[in-house]
């Protein structure tokens, strides 16, 4: 049976590089809101930061993203969806999309140090790796960790949490 694999954790914490080698651990799809963001609108992006902007079409991928996985899990393949997912609702919501389509899911906490998270960050804008999607600032990785929602007791409950200063 097929699972939606949930991948969360601040910026910087090494989300992209876990699910892609989840995804080949499982042989699962990987699909990444980095990719599809940067794909469809990164020759749009306005100049300065316009947080309301970003997010309408973050919310337009996710909504495609979530269609596209459904399909994928009914074919009888693992998904990892690496989304960000910073709140706890849009965990949830995920969480329960899933459930009211019969696919069980399993969430990943990945977590690092804020000092290495922000120094990972400006390496990979200076490296441009496999993980590089866009630059991020430091003035909007800031804005951002201001974004995240820890995960509760119950979801830590049930998650499996990485520490990636360890990794």
């Amino acid at each position: 049976m097929s699972k939606i694999h949930i991948v969360f954790g601040p910026q910087g914490a090494g989300k992209s590089t876990y699910s892609k080698k989840l995804s080949s651990e499982v042989k699962g799809v990987h699909l990444s809101i980095d990719d599809w963001m940067w794909k469809l609108y990164g020759e749009d992006l306005p100049k300065s930061m316009n947080f309301k902007w970003i997010m309408e079409r973050v919310a337009r991928c996710e909504k495609q993203i979530w269609s596209i996985a459904k399909q994928i899990s009914n074919c009888g393949t693992d998904v990892i969806l690496d989304l960000g997912f910073t709140e706890l609702a849009k965990r949830e919501l995920f969480q329960t999309l899933a459930k009211t389509e019969n696919i069980s899911t399993q969430l990943h906490y990945i977590n690092a140090p804020h000092s290495l998270r922000r120094r990972r960050v400006l390496e990979r804008n200076i490296k441009k790796g496999s993980t590089f999607s866009f630059k991020v600032t430091p003035g909007m990785f800031d804005f951002m960790e201001t974004k995240f929602e820890k995960p509760t007791e119950k979801e830590l409950l049930t998650a499996i949490s990485i520490d990636t200063d360890l990794a």
